[in-house]
């Protein structure tokens, strides 16, 4: 299938591995030019020698801890001038600490700040000049949890919907630009993070991880966890030529697990 993304550059925020990986090989594989990024440099370099096994356009990676500024302009303006502009912004981060509000310190909060919600806001403002100019396209990476909240991770039911909130507003914003908007959560993907919730939940419950796994994926419809290239496709679609018409919308990808409408 023809996605119109070859020779197309996308920016894919945190993704040396986990979902952004998986996001930006999806992009590799129809001939776009992809920047990753992660704060590791061994490992940014690692992915981008696997992806280009197979990537059908140039990879390149720039380290970046998203909770700098700094960092996040250096990366699109860098991104723009490799490639000669950017097409497409996946907006991603690791997911913020855990627990319930009393567990929770002031610091916690302002790093969940940084890390999710601001990084979105300072990605999507030095990254739109060049936007503008190819009417292209942006796609945020949250969590089920904008859909509906998830015991024992507060800080993130706060700030991804601060993401669907901002994503709606700027999809009126952005329409005279021919820029598209669009925010997707996952459920239970089976990735690093999730595992390390799973691990997290059976100490506290004093039972194995395989009970929480199998308890987990029998709320799931489907009945199993997704896995990442499953998730990477709703992205890779939202970002691609087919997407003309979407924009300010919140999808899940979470094998029918969310009750919300």
């Amino acid at each position: 299938m023809d996605f119109g993304l070859r020779g197309k550059n996308v920016l894919v925020l945190a993704s040396s591995k986990g979902l952004g990986r998986a996001t930006a090989e999806a992009y590799a594989r129809t001939g776009a030019n992809v920047m990753i990024s992660s704060r590791s440099v061994e490992t940014l370099k690692q992915t981008a020698a696997e992806i280009n096994e197979f990537a059908e356009g140039s990879i390149a990676w720039l380290p970046c801890d998203v909770t700098r500024p700094d960092d996040i302009k250096k990366l699109v303006d860098e991104t723009a001038q490799r490639f000669g502009g950017l097409d497409v912004l996946v907006n991603n981060a690791g997911g913020p600490p855990p627990g319930k509000f009393e567990d929770l310190s002031e610091e916690d909060w302002d790093y969940a700040y940084n890390l999710n919600l601001m990084s979105t806001v300072r990605a999507i403002r030095y990254a739109l000049p060049y936007l503008k100019v190819s009417k292209g396209k942006i796609v945020n990476i949250t969590s089920i949890s904008m859909k509906e909240p998830v015991e024992g991770l507060l800080l993130s039911n706060v700030y991804r919907m601060g993401i669907t909130g901002l994503a709606k507003t700027l999809s009126k914003e952005f329409a005279e630009h021919g820029i598209l908007i669009n925010t997707v959560g996952p459920g239970r993907i089976d990735t690093e993070r999730v595992q390390s919730l799973d691990k997290k939940a059976a100490e506290i419950e004093n039972i194995s991880e395989e009970e929480v796994r199998l308890r987990s994926a029998d709320k799931i419809p489907l009945g199993r966890y997704g896995t990442p290239n499953e998730f990477a496709n709703a992205i890779l679609f939202l970002g691609s030529g087919l997407n003309t018409y979407i924009t300010g919308q919140m999808f899940v990808v979470d094998g029918g697990l969310s009750k919300a409408y």
